[in-house]
């Protein structure tokens, strides 16, 4: 099985809206590192599994899209509790539909929130 992964780093803001959040139910901030990892048993013609280009545009349109942003006032967060959990699988699907994944098992994205904890999302496609 043949991996690409990229990682970048940015920060965005979020208060939880689960019961009793303590701090959390406050607007703060996160450091985040998203590592997108995708997958697959077959390399192209020319000996990618990827574009890795591609992949990189593709993350880095996504880190432009939520880089500042307050994660509860997005339309994907709407009814959900902002959490980590959920940050990585929308980010994971976002990326699938931004590149050519012909060859691509699977993909999966990290997000790690001030380098002490983290969730993550893997898909087969």
């Amino acid at each position: 099985m043949y991996t690409v992964t990229v990682t970048r780093d940015f920060v965005a803001q979020h208060w939880l809206t689960v019961p009793d959040p303590g701090p959390e139910g406050d607007l703060h901030s996160h450091h985040l590192t998203v590592e997108v990892e995708v997958e697959g048993e077959q390399l192209g013609e020319y000996g990618y599994l990827v574009d890795i280009d591609d992949l990189k545009a593709a993350v880095d349109a996504l880190v432009d899209r939520y880089r500042d942003a307050t994660l509860n006032d997005l339309p994907e967060f709407e009814g959900l509790n902002p959490s980590v959990e959920h940050f990585s699988r929308f980010f994971a699907e976002r990326v699938a539909d931004g590149i050519e994944t012909d060859r691509l098992d699977a993909i999966e994205v990290t997000m790690w929130e001030e380098d002490a904890a983290a969730a993550s999302y893997a898909t087969t496609l």
